[in-house]
């Protein structure tokens, strides 16, 4: 079997085992020079996406597109900072581009410059990069297109080639109201005609003051896609929705997951109860009414918003009871009415397997909900400073250890004031079966020797995630050496 997979009599088995490592730069140019068939396999997989992924040098991989362009637009980007070389690259990079992120692309080559680009140059060079990518027979995937125009030539090559939209999925736009309404109504005509297999819609600045052709040009692309399952709308509290919102309903039976950023209450919100599919719901600093006016069952709920209201919500948690088993609750504030909340958890989601919630009292009704929660597997909380007496918080926090569900895989302690202190306690009574344990620091010697007693006798912690991670000591590192094995707190934070 692996003398085949070297030699290349089985193609399509090594693309899928590369195709796993897409995200992983250096280990696809080692797989690359492992023979003529591997960088076959490899490079276009490594050039799917080369602008998001971090590289820690000057992007000088950009020339690599540029090689080949034409005399008179070598010498428009060598007045831009840009001094292109003619030589014959191996392969055609631009065709084999599927994720496209304008942004990351100003972004590059502002760092390849090391000066900032203004809107003639940052439009012409972005607009070059459109009509190589277009050129090449690219065919995108993913397409992140901020708040910039389009040159009336790449309008007339997207008509000529209709498969380079043909095959995208997640699609962002960022809908400016100054710039030319013709122009995003354009795109957003071709996007209709040949983008009809989106699966993830972002819609951001979706702002009241478009055209309402504008609006009738969004509607006509809802309409056109096969099946939608994700809607995102970021706007804001003046927002019109102009039927937008109603045209969703033609994607009831596939809509699974609705994000809904700063947006206020509209009546055309209530047609989301016809949506019996939607199992993901995501409401973000949005007015109380349109959370009110929700009555879905659904699976995961993420409420985002600078003071929470328990009372608006309760009905949300009482309607999806059991199914629901993801929950974020992330307050800027104290969360009101929090004995509410925690009650209705209690009562009515007992099914609950990841849960975030911030500004919580550590209470006893907190402790109870969280050992109710038999399945919860990843538990991530910061707790407020209620001021108590040192002994009652260390007798809650020693409560806490012991009713954490032995179905605990993850455990985010945050920022709260007792680790510091009582860390220890919690690891030396926790049972549960950890995996990942992420805290903001160590602090002191009597908590790593408590990570290290408790990795002897839990066994199944691989890693702990440290904020303050640049500020550990190698010390404390080599402490833990062979127990377990510290990170940055992002390498292992699981999200919503």
């Amino acid at each position: 079997m692996a003398s085949k997979i070297f030699k290349g009599d089985m193609p399509e088995l090594m693309e899928n085992i590369l195709n796993n490592l897409k995200n992983e730069i250096y280990s696809l140019h080692s797989c690359a020079l492992v023979s003529r068939h591997w960088c076959k396999i490899s490079i276009p997989i490594l050039w799917q996406d080369p602008f998001s992924l971090d590289r820690s040098s000057r992007p000088s991989f950009i020339f690599n597109y540029f090689s080949s362009l034409c005399k008179d637009e070598k010498f428009v980007l060598k007045k831009y900072g840009i001094n292109v070389k003619s030589f014959k690259t191996l392969f055609e990079y631009a065709r084999f581009i599927k994720v496209l992120n304008l942004s990351c692309i100003k972004y590059k080559v502002e760092r390849l410059t090391n000066r900032k680009l203004d809107n003639p140059s940052k439009n012409y060079i972005i607009n070059l990069f459109i009509k190589l990518f277009i050129e090449s027979g690219a065919i995108l995937h993913k397409l992140y297109f901020p708040d910039y125009e389009i040159n009336p030539e790449n309008f007339i090559l997207l008509e000529q080639n209709d498969q380079f939209f043909s095959r995208l999925q997640h699609l962002t736009l960022d809908i400016e109201p100054r710039l030319n309404p013709e122009s995003t109504a354009t795109l957003l005509k071709i996007l209709t005609k040949n983008a009809t297999k989106i699966s993830a819609l972002k819609l951001e600045k979706f702002h009241s003051n478009y055209e309402i052709k504008l609006f009738h040009t969004l509607i006509c692309m809802i309409e056109s896609q096969e099946k939608l399952k994700l809607i995102n709308l970021s706007g804001d509290f003046s927002t019109k929705f102009n039927g937008f919102v109603s045209a969703l309903e033609c994607q009831k039976n596939s809509l699974k997951e609705v994000i809904i950023d700063c947006c206020a209450y509209s009546a055309e919100f209530e047609l989301l109860k016809n949506f019996k599919y939607l199992e993901t719901l995501r409401i973000n600093y949005c007015d109380r009414k349109l959370i009110k006016s929700i009555e879905n069952k659904i699976s995961a709920l993420e409420v985002v918003d600078v003071e929470i209201d328990a009372p608006t919500i309760v009905h949300i948690l009482e309607k999806s009871g059991t199914l629901l088993q993801r929950l974020k609750f992330e307050s800027e504030i104290d969360i009101l009415n929090e004995n509410l909340l925690l009650e209705a958890l209690k009562s009515f989601c007992p099914n609950i397997k990841y849960l975030y919630i911030s500004r919580i009292m550590f209470s006893i009704q907190f402790l109870e909900l969280i050992g109710s929660l038999h399945k919860l597997q990843f538990l991530s909380f910061w707790c407020l400073d209620d001021d108590e007496p040192e002994e009652k918080l260390k007798l809650r926090v020693l409560q806490f250890a012991k009713i954490l569900p032995l179905t605990l895989k993850y455990l985010d302690l945050g920022d709260n004031d007792w680790t510091e202190t009582y860390l220890d306690i919690l690891l030396n009574h926790c049972n549960a079966s950890l995996n990942n344990l992420l805290i903001y620091d160590i602090y002191n010697e009597k908590n790593t020797k408590a990570i290290v007693e408790f990795c002897k006798r839990n066994k199944t912690l691989n890693y702990v995630g440290v904020d303050q991670f640049w500020n550990l000591d190698d010390d404390i590192k080599k402490q833990v050496e062979g127990h377990v094995t510290f990170v940055p707190a992002g390498k292992v934070m699981i999200k919503f």
